[in-house]
């Protein structure tokens, strides 16, 4: 029994076939540089967070943990602190409409600029932590059909042959038939991948940005009470 392997059934396959597995895999090199990319990316960013909680909450005061937030540029919980860090500074300045004067009223009504700060530093991060994971489910979803349109194409092609030798046979058909079926078992290979690692990493997306909702949570906490302490 000859074996055909998958090269020369995509050398033998028409040019649309051709050209739909060359697409299939530009789909897949992709994909694949995206999942290596946010493995990486995830990985480095749960150790980075485990080591800046850590060092957060034995810090003496917010200058030093701002010191150490500054070298954590893939820690999500460091970006959102140093953008609270940066408005709470904002914050303590003299205000020019009050001339100068700091009362608690004051302090509680800069809470809500703070808070806008962190909500938008933990968008920021979600974007730049689902950035490309778009790519990967609009693999999974339409890579499968560019396949069979591959295969639907080819079929068409291999019916188109058998009349013009006006033949029938198992000799016939079977070679053009299993050329383009291929193009649907590679939509399938490609898009596999893909939707298994899309749904992984949104879960790890969506688990960074509780984390980083927790950590917003507890910041203001500890700011808002060292501003009612100043004011006991």
């Amino acid at each position: 029994m000859q074996h055909i392997s998958f090269l020369q059934m995509f050398l033998n396959a028409g040019l649309v076939v051709k050209l739909v597995m060359l697409l299939l895999l530009g789909f897949s090199l992709f994909s694949w540089y995206i999942i290596f990319k946010k493995h990486i990316l995830f990985k480095t960013a749960r150790r980075l967070s485990d080591e800046f909680l850590d060092t957060f909450w034995k810090s003496k005061n917010l200058a030093e943990a701002f010191k150490s937030a500054q070298e954590l540029d893939l820690c999500p919980e460091a970006a959102v602190f140093r953008l609270g860090y940066a408005e709470l500074q904002k914050m303590s300045r003299p205000q020019a409409s009050t001339g100068g004067s700091d009362t608690l009223e004051t302090r509680l009504a800069h809470m809500d600029n703070l808070k806008r700060a962190l909500a938008k530093a933990q968008t920021l991060e979600s974007h730049r932590f689902g950035r490309s994971l778009s790519f990967l489910a609009t693999t999974g979803s339409a890579t499968p059909f560019i396949g069979l349109f591959g295969t639907v194409w080819g079929i068409m092609a291999a019916f188109q042959d058998i009349g013009m030798r006006g033949s029938a046979s198992l000799a016939v058909v079977a070679p053009g038939i299993s050329e383009a079926l291929v193009a649907t078992a590679a939509g399938l290979a490609v898009a596999i991948p893909a939707v298994i690692f899309y749904n992984f990493y949104a879960n790890q997306l969506e688990n960074v940005e509780k984390m980083m909702e927790s950590f917003a949570t507890d910041f203001l906490n500890l700011v808002e009470r060292d501003l009612l302490s100043r004011r006991s």
